[in-house]
């Protein structure tokens, strides 16, 4: 299929290269044009303009870091909307807010666009090995004929429901993820605490009840305190205020998403925003007087 890419960050461009390996012809487009570069030596081309990218694609895949841009690329001049050809398909793959997937899905409709939001997780680490879990929100046929492009980013691929959920279930993905990290890191400060080795009590928690994919991947990084980046502190941040903003506005409580919320905000506050959202075992330190 033809593919207009737009966004291609630490997760983007491998998952613009996938396409690319798969045979489809992808044509990319970033505001950091070394970004286009990788994908252009991985078998893709590059786009001079979101305009460009858009020019004749079947699909139209978006993976952007926060609604403004969003907005920005599909609905403003020069955006996906008004450069996309009737009856294409916008896949948003980006995290954002329930509400801006639902206002881009009506305004494309007007122009006989096809929307779906497919927000992902799995991090850099999934996006590189094509692992990433995928939730969808839109129409049925929609996503069946955006699942095979999606198979070849991910391997679980699941339609979650109408336009929005998909957003929803990421915000559930992401309330989960950053209360792991916050009990995974608040683990190590009282194993080190009591003189234990943290690294062989993670161990005996990953072959237990508390096995994780988050103690699978990173308990040796955490304990080695190594923090780069596969998914930012800023970036979890963000997820995190959809999240409570989306209990708000269902009217439901969800106390330890708040306070998990908080030590997020805590953590980009001390200057840690730039680093993998496992930094969070940072904070714990830091309130335990271990910093």
């Amino acid at each position: 299929m033809k593919i207009g890419f737009i966004g291609l960050g630490i997760m983007g461009t491998p998952m613009a290269a996938h396409l690319a390996a798969a045979e489809h012809t992808v044509r990319g487009y970033d505001v950091v044009p070394e970004a286009v570069d990788k994908l252009v030596a991985a078998g893709g081309s590059a786009a001079k303009s979101v305009a460009d990218a858009v020019d004749g694609a079947e699909v139209v895949i978006t993976m952007l870091p926060n609604h403004p841009q969003v907005e920005q690329v599909v609905l403003g001049e020069g955006g996906v909307l008004e450069s996309a050809k009737p009856g294409a398909l916008l896949v948003d793959m980006s995290t954002i807010r329930p509400e801006t997937s639902i206002e881009v899905a009506k305004v494309a409709a007007e122009k006989d666009i096809r929307v779906l939001d497919a927000p992902v997780s799995g991090g850099e680490a999934g996006a590189k090995q094509a692992s990433l879990s995928i939730m969808v929100g839109g129409e049925d046929w929609d996503f069946a004929a955006a699942k095979p492009l999606l198979e070849a980013m991910g391997k679980t691929i699941v339609h979650v429901g109408p336009h929005g959920a998909g957003q929803v279930v990421k915000a559930a993905n992401q309330l989960v993820v950053g209360g792991i990290y916050a009990l995974v890191g608040e683990a190590i400060v009282l194993m080190e605490g009591c003189g234990v080795d943290a690294g062989t009590g993670l161990d005996v928690l990953a072959g237990g009840l508390a096995a994780n994919r988050i103690l699978d991947l990173k308990r040796e990084s955490m304990v080695a305190r190594r923090f780069e980046p596969g998914f930012r502190i800023d970036l979890h941040h963000k997820d995190m205020g959809i999240a409570m903003a989306a209990a708000r506005q269902a009217d439901v409580s969800l106390p330890m998403t708040g306070l998990v919320t908080q030590l997020v905000a805590a953590a980009r506050a001390m200057g840690h925003g730039s680093l993998d959202h496992s930094a969070l075992l940072k904070v714990t330190e830091q309130l335990s007087g271990r910093a």
